[in-house]
C-alpha cells in the first residue's frame, strides 16, 4: 500500500488491539509469537502469534503495548512470550519476554504503575489535510458521501462486525464519547464507521451490530460497498488489512478526526485515547 506522506505515522501497520490494567472484569491471555514491526513511538507491536486459547485463532495482529513496558530490546524477528489483559474498555499487551531467555535475561517488563492518562501527550500531533471522499452505503441502505458531513467535526473509523477483538472496544468507547457530548457538541459531531468486510457487513448486520452496541444512530453512520469500493477507501486512508488462511481478518485500528471544513486534523492509533482529550479536540475541530 502507498504511504500518503501525512499519515506516515501509520508505517505499514496491519492491526491494533488494545488492552486493560488488571481490575474488574479483566481477563488474562498468555500467548507467544514472533515480532514481525515495531513502532517504539506509537507503542505498537505486529506479532505472528499462535491460537491464544479461548480468545482467538492464531494471526499477525497488531497490539498496543501498555505504559511502563519498555520496548528497546525487542527486535523484528525475535521469538517472545506475552501477556495480554482484556476489559470491556481496552485490550493490550501489559508483559512480554524473549523466548527461550528467561534464565538470562528473564522478563522484559512488567505494568507496575498506575496509568492515568498516560500516552495523551504521544499522539500524533494537529494536522490539516483535505479527507479523501467517500462514496458508500449507510446501515438503511441509503447513499452516503463524507461531504455531505460539511460543517460537523467527524470521527472516522474502521470496524467489522465478527470482530471479536478491538471494533467492538472502539465502538463502545465512541459510544460512550457520543453520550457524553454537551449541548454544544452533540448537533455538530458525527461519527462514521467503515467495515473492512463488505461481504458479510451488509447493511442490515451493519444496523443491528450498531443496535447492540448502543450506538445513537440519529448521528452515527455504518458504512459498507461493494469490494472494490471498501479497497479504494481503506487505500485512501492508509488503512492495512490481511486476510489469514482460515478467513480471520487483522487491520489497522485507527480513528481519524475531520473537522467542519472537511480536513484531517489528527489520527489516533489504537483504543487508548483519552475521552476527556477527544472532546477537547472534537471542540477546537469545530472552531
Amino acid at each position: 500500500m502507498r504511504r500518503a506522506p501525512a499519515r506516515a505515522v501509520f508505517g505499514a501497520a496491519l492491526a491494533a488491539l488494545a488492552l486493560a490494567a488488571c481490575g474488574p472484569g479483566t481477563e488474562n491471555y498468555d500467548a507467544a509469537g514472533t515480532v514481525k514491526r515495531l513502532d517504539g513511538p506509537s507503542r505498537q507491536i505486529t506479532i505472528a502469534h499462535g491460537e491464544i486459547r479461548g480468545f482467538m485463532p492464531a494471526m499477525t495482529m497488531n497490539f498496543d503495548v501498555a505504559p511502563g513496558v519498555p520496548l528497546d530490546r525487542v527486535h523484528p524477528g525475535d521469538r517472545i512470550r506475552f501477556r495480554l489483559e482484556r476489559s470491556e474498555t481496552r485490550l493490550r499487551i501489559t508483559s512480554l519476554a524473549l523466548e527461550g531467555e528467561a534464565g538470562e535475561r528473564g522478563e522484559i517488563s512488567e505494568l507496575e504503575e498506575e496509568e492515568g492518562e498516560e500516552g495523551a501527550d504521544d499522539l500524533a500531533p494537529l494536522r490539516t489535510e483535505p479527507a479523501p471522499e467517500i462514496h458508500l452505503t449507510d446501515q438503511d441502505g441509503r447513499p452516503f458521501t463524507l461531504s455531505s458531513l460539511r460543517g460537523s467535526a467527524v470521527l472516522l473509523d474502521f470496524i467489522f462486525t465478527r470482530c471479536t477483538g478491538p471494533c467492538p472496544i472502539l465502538t463502545s468507547a465512541h459510544v460512550r464519547l457520543q453520550q457524553r457530548l454537551g449541548e454544544s457538541l452533540r448537533g455538530k459531531v458525527r461519527f462514521v464507521s467503515v467495515t473492512i468486510d463488505p461481504s458479510y457487513d451488509t447493511p442490515g448486520r451493519l444496523r443491528q451490530y450498531a443496535r447492540e452496541q448502543g450506538a445513537d444512530l440519529g448521528g452515527w453512520f455504518f458504512l459498507t460497498g461493494t469490494p472494490e469500493q471498501i479497497e479504494k477507501v481503506l487505500e485512501a486512508y492508509h488503512v492495512g488489512r490481511l486476510r489469514d488462511p482460515e478467513g480471520g481478518l487483522s487491520h489497522t485500528v485507527v480513528t481519524y478526526l475531520i473537522d467542519a471544513q472537511g480536513r484531517i486534523r489528527r489520527p489516533y492509533l489504537g483504543l487508548e485515547v483519552p475521552p476527556d482529550r477527544l472532546l477537547t479536540d472534537l471542540s477546537e475541530a469545530l472552531s
